[in-house]
């Protein structure tokens, strides 16, 4: 009768450990998240690069492996959201840091906006940034 109630006892005190270890995994909430230029200026004209990193806020660590499916680069800082230009992905680079070529047509203000899928998360990070390119 004693091992009965000494094994119930051990039994409870584990599920107990499990529940509470179970909710310190909790992962981050998708507004912890958020997309930093890496540099505010690029000179105007082709083929020129864009990094952006994407941070969790709340550890302040870069978030590697997001996948990003959606980027747009207009002049809309400047009342001109028509002056898009296409933007391509780059590989490479540092993890959390994510590079985008893109052509610059003129100077001025340019709004990077992105969409971005953090693993493990649901919800998607949504970002625009604004860079200046200098002619």
């Amino acid at each position: 009768m004693k091992t009965s109630r000494s094994s119930r006892a051990l039994q409870a005190a584990l599920i107990g450990m499990a529940m509470a270890g179970s909710t310190a995994i909790a992962r981050a909430d998708i507004k912890d998240y958020q997309f930093e230029l890496v540099d505010q200026t690029v000179q105007a004209g082709p083929d020129k690069v864009i990094t952006v990193r994407l941070m969790n806020t709340k550890t302040g660590k870069p978030v590697p492996d997001a996948v990003i499916f959606a980027t747009r680069l207009d002049m809309a800082p400047d009342g001109m959201q028509e002056m898009a230009t296409k933007i391509a992905a780059v590989p490479g680079g540092e993890p959390g840091t994510y590079k985008f070529k893109a052509t610059f047509g003129m100077a001025g203000r340019w709004q990077l906006s992105l969409g971005a899928k953090v693993q493990g998360e649901t919800g998607t990070v949504e970002s625009k940034l604004v860079l200046k390119a200098t002619p």
